[in-house]
């Protein structure tokens, strides 16, 4: 199958385009950084994903929306409206069979930064939109909502000893989960899975329900 995925020259999205490679699919990955991928399966785009003249890539099977910012000062216009952009352009059409958008535990908490929580938020209420309009095609459409993921983006955190064990100790089972992991994630609802549409998966190590219990 022919693989879109957004933001692959590193962390989630790298680890979900090799996935793919490795399962025997053509993937094209669209990033605004070079990728260090080398696979003749693979096809690099350097781009935008806000810019309205994207390039024309025609019967994609499966979109995963990746790329996204945090903290940055224009996460609803990359993480929400650049999600949007992509998908409008190349996962609603016949040849569609999944679409997954990367989300954020904080779409359902909003215990993040405000304007990224928001965008993710909002992602998720689209992702549902989707599922709507793709269902016509026998399409699904899912998100994921990581929590914390040991990505570079992290690396601060992970290699700070205090406020990696603080970071921790919120979650249930005292760990993060891998890009490697989410990526295994993200094949299996666009891939195996045939019945699962319009539904935001939470991965985010028992983080969100861990409580304390006081009689």
């Amino acid at each position: 199958m022919k693989i879109l995925i957004t933001g692959t020259s590193r962390g989630i999205g790298k680890a979900t385009a090799l996935k793919f490679l490795n399962e025997g699919h053509d993937v094209i990955g669209i990033d605004i950084c070079e990728s260090t991928i080398n696979n003749p399966h693979y096809t690099h785009i350097i781009e935008d994903i806000t810019n309205k003249k994207l390039p024309d890539i025609d019967n994609i099977d499966i979109l995963v929306n990746n790329a996204g910012v945090q903290e940055s000062g224009k996460d609803i216009d990359i993480n929400l409206k650049g999600t949007i952009n992509i998908t409008e352009k190349y996962g609603i059409q016949p040849n569609i069979k999944s679409i997954v958008f990367n989300a954020s535990a904080s779409a359902l908490t909003g215990a993040e930064f405000p304007e990224y929580a928001a965008s993710k938020g909002g992602m998720v209420t689209y992702m549902k939109n989707v599922a709507l309009r793709i269902s016509k095609f026998g399409a699904t459409s899912n998100a994921i909502s990581a929590g914390g993921v040991t990505t570079e983006l992290n690396k601060h955190i992970i290699d700070d000893k205090k406020l990696w064990n603080a970071v921790l100790n919120e979650t249930m089972l005292n760990k993060w989960a891998s890009p490697e992991e989410i990526a295994e994630f993200i094949y299996f609802i666009s891939v195996i899975n045939k019945s699962m549409t319009g539904q935001d998966l939470l991965v985010d190590n028992g983080e969100a329900l861990k409580s304390n219990f006081i009689w």
